[in-house]
């Protein structure tokens, strides 16, 4: 009789959570499709984020229990959603301008690839049957101050997300700044891609193992 294998590492909630730790008080935020979604459902106590859909609401909230949400009210990812008290609604030209502007503090991202420069790609495989779908992603690269990215750290088939070089086609050059997976958290800087931090119970063997350019250890200073 198999037995089913022991989880490693963070599931979408936790790493949901974990970015929402991340977010200062008083942003103005984007949240991708996806795992970014779930972060509403995590504002840490005491921390106000105002959350924006480039649909055109400013001040998103958690979606609603099922059943109990307005069909009317959703996000870019066709999701209802709910709005908190003072929230604003606007057409797409004003919600871009927000974006296109500079006017937004941080955007939270899915990604198919992310390269050890920055390079982002999460719009399509480029593939002769994808779906393009590349969204308000690649104003809010180029529009907003910081760029996170959360993702599995590799594909349901085993291949890493972080390589040297996307082949995916791109949404932004340069333009991730930190990213969160189901087994660390890892910052791009000019020298590739840094470990922050691992999950619970996770070695850096075992993520350097699945990451596809070099990974740098936590500096022996700042490891706890």
């Amino acid at each position: 009789m198999s037995q089913e294998r022991p989880r490693i590492g963070l599931d979408r909630d936790e790493m949901a959570a974990r970015v929402a730790q991340d977010i200062p008080d008083g942003s103005y935020v984007n949240l991708g499709i996806g795992i970014p979604e779930r972060i509403t459902r995590f504002v840490p106590e005491g921390r106000e984020l105002i959350y924006h859909t480039e649909n055109g609401l400013l001040g998103m909230g958690p979606s609603p229990e099922e059943g109990e949400g307005e069909p009317e009210l959703i996000n870019a990812g066709k999701r209802q959603v709910t709005a908190i008290p003072g929230a604003s609604y606007f057409q797409h030209p004003d919600s871009f301008a927000m974006i296109r502007g500079g006017h937004l503090d941080l955007c939270v991202l899915g990604a198919l690839q992310v390269a050890a420069n920055g390079d982002l790609a999460n719009w399509s495989t480029g593939g002769p049957d994808a779906i393009p779908a590349v969204g308000g992603a690649m104003d809010l690269v180029v529009g907003v101050k910081s760029v996170f990215v959360v993702t599995q750290h590799c594909t349901k088939h085993g291949d890493p997300k972080l390589v040297e070089a996307c082949s995916y086609p791109l949404t932004g050059l340069g333009c991730v700044d930190r990213i969160y997976t189901d087994l660390a958290v890892i910052d791009v800087t000019p020298e590739g891609f840094q470990l922050v931090e691992l999950s619970p119970g996770v070695s850096f063997d075992y993520v350097a193992e699945r990451t596809g350019a070099p990974l740098l250890p936590i500096p022996t200073a700042t490891a706890t």
